[in-house]
């Protein structure tokens, strides 16, 4: 929500002097062309823009993933610390991972958490799902209740998560630093969560 101090500087214009979201759409052109295919694949994609102008987009495809906002009975919250090759060092985060073929996000957020953590929750909800401007993939955001550390991690080969359980001001204040990474998923979960 825009404070009121601000909509005195925000512009005006009447419904009539915008143009139309119908208006403001690309017409893709043709079909993607992968220029990589690895862990992410990454495609070239051409758009013909509304005014007749040709352009090309560089478009990230990952699939489906989702992060895991885990509440423990007292309110804390389970994260992760481990080494993100994106920021080269070692981060804090929500447990999370790729939603595996034929798993809904609620299932993935189960099994990560407990892989990630050794958590299991008991209550798990899926409350958003966050675009990216430049990607086909989707971020889930799924919170999970009542964890308790009941489960045995179980981490991938290149996975060396260690379970930090923070209390939300904690989490929030990391947040502020950018000492976390996927912090969308982060601020959605604890926005749903009314935690914010």
């Amino acid at each position: 929500m825009i404070p009121a101090t601000w909509s005195a500087t925000l512009p005006t214009s009447s419904p009539t002097d915008r143009m139309s979201d119908a208006h403001r759409l690309w017409r893709r052109v043709g079909q993607d062309v992968v220029v990589h295919d690895g862990w992410i694949t990454v495609s070239k994609r051409t758009y013909a823009l509304p005014d007749g102008r040709v352009a090309e987009w560089q478009m990230v495809g990952s699939g489906e993933a989702v992060g895991v906002l885990a509440l423990t009975p007292s309110g804390q919250v389970v994260c992760v610390r481990q080494f993100r090759p994106g920021p080269d060092k070692v981060v804090l985060n929500i447990p999370g991972g790729v939603v595996d073929p034929g798993e809904t996000p609620v299932q993935a957020a189960a099994r990560e958490l407990v892989e990630e953590t050794g958590y299991v929750g008991t209550d798990l909800e899926l409350v958003a799902t966050a675009m990216s401007a430049s990607s086909t993939g989707r971020r889930h955001v799924v919170i999970a209740k009542n964890c308790v550390p009941t489960g045995v991690q179980q981490l991938d080969e290149y996975e060396d998560c260690e379970p930090v359980v923070l209390a939300v001001d904690a989490v929030r204040r990391e947040l502020r630093a950018g000492r976390m990474t996927g912090n969308e998923l982060v601020y959605l979960g604890l926005d749903h969560a009314n935690l914010l």
